[in-house]
């Protein structure tokens, strides 16, 4: 039977691996014989994640993408000890809501950095000589609300259609190095960040403004790594510069 999802062989960094769609995503990808890289600041929930995973030759390494600066040399020693990377999935991201009156300069700042300035140094890094495989492909995690908006997300909204946008730069500017460059527009799924969401809007609220436009209901982490399967492996080689929504049917 073939399998057009199958990764054997193939080595997958994934940011933001401690939880949420990271960690579903590293398991996953680990049960389609992917050889996971990991990053995380969470170093103890990063070992939980490590513990899940099926096969060999993983690695894990506590790191916080705060600190834009280091993340060339994180790179350099992905590759030294698991090889070239065949993918890289930005995962790790902030998703504070702040209204417009207190959406200071530095809160923007943060919010990008994390959100936005690591993606774009991740992929920056990872493009370099010897560093990626032929037909490597880098992912990023972003979100409906980078189409639509909602009150008190400025800061978070602009950093994910940052991310949309720069991509369909990267893809033109990559595809000489074979190199395919996507991101996955997320509606609302169960994760911390969903928590998060809920405590600050409310139950009632959340229902009628998000749920009434997600009809097909909350998703699940496992919805997004089966997704980004998808775009790490050789069936979806005719597909770059893109967003692909996973969002239960919220933007139609």
């Amino acid at each position: 039977m073939i399998n057009p999802l199958d990764l054997t062989g193939k080595h997958i960094l994934i940011t933001g691996a401690s939880s949420g769609i990271g960690k579903a995503t590293a398991i996953h990808i680990s049960k389609l014989g992917a050889k996971i890289s990991m990053i995380s600041r969470n170093e103890n929930k990063l070992k939980t994640t490590y513990s899940e995973l099926e096969g060999t030759g993983h690695l894990m390494l506590p790191y916080d993408l705060m600190n834009i600066n280091g993340i060339d040399e994180v790179i350099k020693k992905v590759i030294t000890i698991n090889g070239p990377l065949n993918g890289l999935v930005h995962c790790a991201g902030i998703a504070e809501m702040r209204p417009l009156s207190m959406t200071t300069t530095d809160f923007l700042h943060n919010m990008l950095l994390i959100n936005f300035y690591a993606f774009v140094e991740l992929v920056r890094c990872a493009s370099k000589k010897n560093n990626y495989a032929n037909g490597a492909s880098f992912i990023g995690i972003s979100s409906v609300e980078s189409k639509l908006g909602d009150k008190s997300k400025t800061a978070y909204c602009a950093s994910k259609a940052a991310m949309d946008a720069a991509v369909r730069c990267m893809a033109k500017e990559l595809a000489t190095k074979h190199i395919r460059v996507n991101t996955i527009i997320g509606g609302f799924v169960k994760t911390e960040m969903y928590d998060h969401y809920v405590r600050n809007v409310g139950i009632d609220a959340f229902n009628h403004h998000v749920l009434s436009k997600q009809y097909l209901g909350l998703g699940e982490p496992m919805d997004f790594a089966n997704a980004i399967a998808f775009l790490l492996s050789d069936a979806s080689r005719f597909i770059t510069g893109s967003g692909l929504i996973v969002d239960g049917g919220y933007l139609s």
